[in-house]
């Protein structure tokens, strides 16, 4: 009887004045239900909206149905469209200006009281949404982003393949690696003691597609890490996956970039300004403490080193001895805006970071306050206001220490600046790409080098005769691409040569043997002619949530994991039957 029913003619949110005196037959669920004694509204709900129903005691049959209807029940109703009285007229619901008279109600199924309703708007336990998440997408909030989400993926499908590019997809099961997170590992029942491992990106195989010929490649990619989570991290996680070859960087750039003001123009309205702004991994260090810099406010820092080194400070003339820096912020008119309270939680921010404290200095009249105020004479206060334009009114921030612990501990009191001041609101996109970062760094716990990026990136040609050395200060044919403060793609040109990569995994102290077995058939494929190549990784989780204007990466994936990597809903992971580990040979270790 129900597959020969039609369930319906319209969705409920698309009805408006024009379908006026139409009959219709919509199919959802129970919104709200009000009984007025006469009258009987309720709200029905689908997809696509919200739309008021209303069953009149005349409808004998229809009214017993609405008498028993409860919230979340799915009901199909058949009725007419017909106008609101002016007065009834319903401004914040876009199907505000109609309802419908109700002659049918069926109800499809029933539903228990839910643990929360989705009709509501107020702040819900997360814990309990994602253990109910069914419920939780029902709500019109999160069906808006996932709908989102389905919309800038099709246009970045859309874009590639109208630039010529050809989505291909990757194995899951794949090879564990070394460098990188820990994979997630999937045993083989076939190979007793062989293991495949899920893919943490599908960087090798994307390269392999180069040296097939096909030159321009994407695919929406999950990808998996099994590290440590933290709130804007995923297990399980989507990336825009996109390589080329025969494509000079600054081209492939400026594609990156024409899709992401497009994606942005057509989710938010905005129209950011391209080219993007281009800042080199040293600057952006230097400039803002972070390799992704949140562009959209100033508080830039600014080294006064030189400035203070004769200072009777002693903390200011130890560090600069000791061939550290000294560098300040200066927020403009911060004196009366920064509490005492508010300076104690940023040196709380600056100790978290590394930094044994803060100093500051307050500029008010003339007269100076603070802990350094008796060691700042009217010389070096002139010198500072040279230097980072320091003025009445203002506040200033010291920290002094070796350069990358004032670099990464100055970089987190500018964004605590920015978030207790305000200093950003909601529409703001500054893209930004971050370019020529180190090649390597030295890793003191395994006590080797190891790729910044992933040993597959390409040294800078004009650096490339310091790799024997001094590695260390190579820099990278690598960029990141940035979107307000998070680092939303990450990218390279590959080394392509058979030679080169061979010099680099030595260089990463992978012996012979381990090249061999771990990327013997890799480097192989380099013998049959690579082809000069590049791509980028893109973040689509991360994309969607600043464009929706979300903190929280649960938040646009419609099954997302916690932060400890469990899902409360299919309470996952989980232990298996024994049967199943002896299959694949495999004991387990409870203690």
């Amino acid at each position: 009887m129900e597959d020969q029913t039609l369930f319906r003619t319209h969705g409920a949110g698309t009805l408006r004045p024009e379908h006026a005196e139409e009959k219709v037959i919509l199919s959802g669920w129970v919104h709200r239900r009000r009984d007025l004694g006469g009258l009987i509204f309720i709200d029905v709900r689908d997809r696509s909206g919200i739309v008021q129903i209303v069953v009149h005691p005349e409808q004998a049959d229809a009214f017993q149905v609405a008498e028993t209807l409860r919230n979340e029940y799915v009901i199909r109703i058949e009725g007419k469209v017909v106008r609101r009285a002016e007065e009834t007229v319903n401004p914040d619901l876009p199907t505000g200006e109609v309802e419908v008279i109700a002659w049918a109600i069926d109800i499809l199924n029933t539903a228990q009281t839910p643990p929360f309703s989705p009709a509501e708007h107020k702040e819900i336990d997360e814990k309990m949404r994602l253990r109910y998440r069914y419920l939780d997408l029902r709500r019109s909030a999160m069906q808006n982003i996932l709908i989102l989400r389905h919309q800038v993926t099709q246009a970045i499908r859309r874009f590639l393949s109208e630039h010529d590019f050809v989505e291909v997809e990757t194995p899951m099961l794949t090879k564990s690696t070394p460098e990188g997170a820990r994979d997630f590992l999937v045993p083989s029942r076939l190979k007793p003691g062989s293991f495949y491992a899920l893919p943490q990106s599908p960087q090798i195989y994307k390269q392999l597609l180069m040296v097939a010929g096909l030159e321009r490649y994407f695919q929406v990619a999950r990808c998996f890490r099994d590290e440590d989570l933290r709130a804007d991290r995923q297990p399980e996680f989507t990336q825009i996956d996109i390589e080329m070859s025969f494509m000079p960087l600054h081209a492939f750039q400026d594609l990156i970039e024409t899709m992401m003001q497009e994606v942005t123009a057509m989710v938010t309205g905005v129209h950011v300004p391209h080219p993007f702004p281009r800042i080199s991994y040293t600057e952006a260090m230097d400039r803002y403490g972070s390799d992704k810099p949140d562009t959209r406010f100033g508080l830039e820092i600014v080294d006064v080193s030189e400035t203070v080194k004769d200072s009777p400070f002693q903390v200011f003339r130890q560090a600069i001895a000791t061939g550290g820096v000294v560098r300040l912020i200066r927020v403009p008119d911060g004196a009366g805006r920064i509490s005492r309270k508010d300076v104690g939680a940023l040196e709380e921010t600056a100790k978290a970071h590394g930094a044994k404290g803060l100093a500051w200095l307050k500029i008010e009249g003339g007269t100076l306050s603070g802990p350094l105020a008796k060691f700042i004479s009217e010389d070096e206060l002139g010198r500072l206001r040279e230097v980072a334009g320091v003025s009445d009114g203002d506040m200033l921030f010291f920290g002094a220490d070796q350069k990358d612990v004032v670099r990464q501990a100055l970089g987190a009191v500018r964004l605590a600046l920015r978030d207790l001041l305000g200093l950003v609101f909601p529409g703001q996109f500054q893209f930004l790409w971050v370019t020529d970062f180190p090649l390597l760094e030295y890793d003191p716990t395994e006590k080797r080098y190891v790729a910044v990026h992933h040993p597959f990136t390409r040294p800078k040609e004009e650096d490339r005769h310091k790799l024997m050395t001094d590695p260390l200060s190579v820099r990278a044919e690598a960029y990141d691409l940035v979107l307000n403060g998070y680092e939303i793609g990450g990218g390279s040109l590959r080394i392509y040569r058979r030679e080169e990569q061979d010099a680099m995994f030595r260089l990463l102290g992978l012996s012979e043997e381990e090249v061999a077995e771990k990327f013997g058939f890799f480097v192989e494929a380099f013998e049959y002619g690579a082809p000069p190549h590049g791509g980028i990784a893109l973040g689509l989780d991360r994309i969607i949530a600043i464009l929706a204007g979300r903190s929280n990466l649960r938040d646009v994936i419609a099954f997302p994991k916690t932060q400890s990597g469990t899902d409360l809903m299919m309470d996952a992971p989980g232990r298996v039957r024994p049967e199943q580990l002896a299959e694949l040979g495999i004991s387990v270790r409870t203690n």
